[in-house]
């Protein structure tokens, strides 16, 4: 291999410097608890043990009265509505059958919401979506602070479920933990036809029953959606991550090997319990965990959500990531994969042309991956850069393939899509904020425009209906942040701004709002931080300002007199219309606590990181 990159280094280095406090502390606490025992609980009294076992068959109570049986606790986002978690129902019958073999015992510890990004856009209850993580990450904190478990084996793949799961764990963090997926759909129509098919929609040239029918055509079995939006890049992080077994993201739902390698997930975690080389999550996950994590977003170009996801599931164990981070590691890692919405294949395509597997074995031989962290299954990631076959019902893993078998899907590190990654920061007198330029075309990088100032995106959709947006603007779209209204994706607002990119006219989009993990064609500089509502400048633009918009340098600027700029005020923006109904007054304490998108839009108050 070849030594790691000097620059991935000092990246690396900045941020275990910046995180010491923060770390050293979080590891004094999840340490007080991993030298109270390795059974937890041997801790408990008489009557709490018999309210743990009392539901129990009497087999099983016997059995967990016996000292050193591991007794495993499953945390499961669960539910026959959104696709990508219906298959979880059969996983703890497979898992309580499993680990029995290996003698132990297995529990559902607790359930999670699981909402759908998809089902909620454009409308009320994308409002509660962001915020659902931290719901999710409380979720699985209550499941696990029985303290009847020894290991946890976590169920979820959306969006927000897979960080809110991380952040969970950790907060029990002495517990080693195995996150186990469910598996992407089989591939449905083209991604290209529905791109169309949804443009033509919007243009007025096809009714709802033609986009219906093509929508199901894509959304029509149970598994994860097939694009490489925030759900898919869940996985590739947890596989980078070492918390998946090698190579489990993507393998359809329904399968004997989607059942086989689940099974082996409760196999891993009674036998690496029981030798004792499974580490706590929290220690086994470092700096360089996470820092890999970041490299397999930008090899990958990943979902823009993780700018935020990912600095909160790192700050859950003490580790302080920014947005400099990430923009000088998509410097130097190249794009190695083209799966939409930055190419037209979906994820199957892409494990088919070799995967995961392929780019961590390309990134680990190139010296852009660390080696020295700990997996599920061991030391360092040459495991990761293997995938699992079914031979004669045993699983057996093998070496990636030695080529790509799709160079429009899959490349090597010596011929990539793009010398560097998929996501940069965009900086300037309005902020701080994210932009991936991954499926962008080269001449939509470079703009000066006057910008148009909405409040809100319906606002946006009426003056396209109306015909005002046949020109070269900037679409400023601010109080969507976390703080004014839980930061819904504004993935409403892609097709009519694409359109006009088509039809010639230059176009960005400026928000402190989020896009679709789905979201890169149209020019996009998001999670502006700090948000409107915190005081941030994005708040004091003005509709005719000059804007120039470079996705190249990363500037974005408005092009006011500085005096003028300094002394504007913020307009107090009328929100009322979204602090009650579906649930959204339940959210006004996580609306008035959050921190900003770069610190990860969390709700959690106090030294949490």
């Amino acid at each position: 291999m070849t030594p790691l990159h000097p620059k991935l280094a000092e990246i690396t280095q900045r941020i275990i410097d910046r995180s010491r406090p923060t770390r050293t502390a979080y590891l004094a606490r999840i340490r007080q608890y991993i030298k109270q025992g390795k059974v937890q609980r041997d801790r408990l009294g008489c009557s709490n043990l018999a309210h743990g076992y009392a539901a129990m068959p009497k087999t099983i109570q016997i059995q967990m009265q016996q000292p050193n049986v591991p007794n495993i606790g499953m945390i499961s986002a669960y539910n026959d509505m959104v696709s990508a978690h219906q298959p979880f129902k059969d996983f703890p019958d497979w898992i309580k059958d499993e680990v029995q073999k290996y003698g132990a015992t297995a529990q559902v510890a607790g359930g999670t919401p699981a909402m759908c990004d998809g089902i909620t856009q454009g409308y009320e209850g994308m409002e509660l979506s962001l915020f659902s993580r931290d719901v999710i990450a409380m979720s699985t904190a209550v499941g696990l602070s029985h303290q009847m478990f020894d290991g946890a084996l976590l169920f979820g793949v959306c969006d927000k479920i897979v960080p809110g799961l991380m952040i969970g764990a950790l907060s029990c963090g002495h517990l080693p933990a195995i996150f186990v997926p469910a598996g992407p759909m089989e591939s449905g129509i083209s991604n290209k036809e529905k791109a169309r098919t949804r443009q033509l929609f919007a243009e007025g040239k096809v009714g709802r029953d033609a986009l219906l029918a093509s929508e199901l055509g894509s959304y029509h079995s149970a598994g994860t959606c097939t694009f490489y939006g925030t759900a898919n890049s869940n996985q590739m992080m947890m596989e980078l991550m070492g918390v998946h077994l090698p190579a489990a993201a993507f393998f359809n739902p329904y399968t004997p090997m989607r059942e086989a390698l689940t099974r082996y997930a409760g196999a891993r975690m009674v036998q690496g319990i029981q030798s004792g080389s499974l580490k706590p999550l929290g220690e086994m996950l470092s700096e360089k965990s996470f820092t890999n994590a970041m490299i397999g977003l930008m090899a990958t170009g990943g979902s823009t959500n993780h700018t935020m996801h990912l600095v909160a599931m790192a700050r859950a164990a003490g580790v302080i990531l920014n947005w400099d981070d990430f923009d000088e590691i998509s410097s130097i890692i190249p794009l190695l994969i083209r799966v939409y919405p930055n190419g037209q294949a979906d994820v199957n395509h892409f494990a088919a042309a070799g995967g995961l597997p392929f780019v961590i074995r390309e990134l680990r031989d190139a010296g852009l991956l660390h080696d020295d962290v700990d997996t599920v299954v061991g030391r360092g990631m040459a495991a990761y850069t293997q995938e699992p076959f079914l031979i004669d019902g045993k699983l057996e893993w093998r070496d990636a393939v030695a080529e790509s078998r799709d160079t429009g899907i899959l490349r090597t590190v010596a011929a990539p899509f793009s010398p560097d990654g998929g996501l940069r920061l965009m900086r300037g007198n309005v902020g701080r904020s994210v932009i991936k330029v991954s499926a962008m075309k080269p001449e939509h990088f470079e703009m000066e425009a006057p910008a148009i100032v909405f409040n809100d995106q319906r606002e946006v959709l009426a003056a396209f209906e109306r015909g005002e947006l046949e020109r070269d603007f900037v679409c400023v779209v601010r109080f969507q942040g976390a703080r004014a209204m839980g930061m819904p994706e504004l993935h409403k607002l892609t097709p009519p701004l694409a359109i006009l990119l088509d039809r010639g006219f230059k176009v960005a989009l400026v928000t402190d709002g989020r896009m679709s993990g789905a979201s890169g064609k149209v020019p996009a500089a998001i999670h502006m931080s700090p948000e409107a509502l915190m005081g941030g400048n994005i708040g004091k633009i003005r509709t005719g300002d000059m804007i120039r918009f470079n996705a190249k340098t990363g500037e974005l600027n408005v092009l006011v007199d500085e005096a003028e700029w300094n002394a504007r005020d913020i307009p107090a923006p009328d929100l009322s219309k979204n602090t009650h109904g579906i649930g959204r007054e339940l959210f006004a304490g996580f609306r008035a606590q959050t921190s900003s998108a770069e610190t990860g839009a969390m709700s959690f108050g106090g030294d949490f990181a």
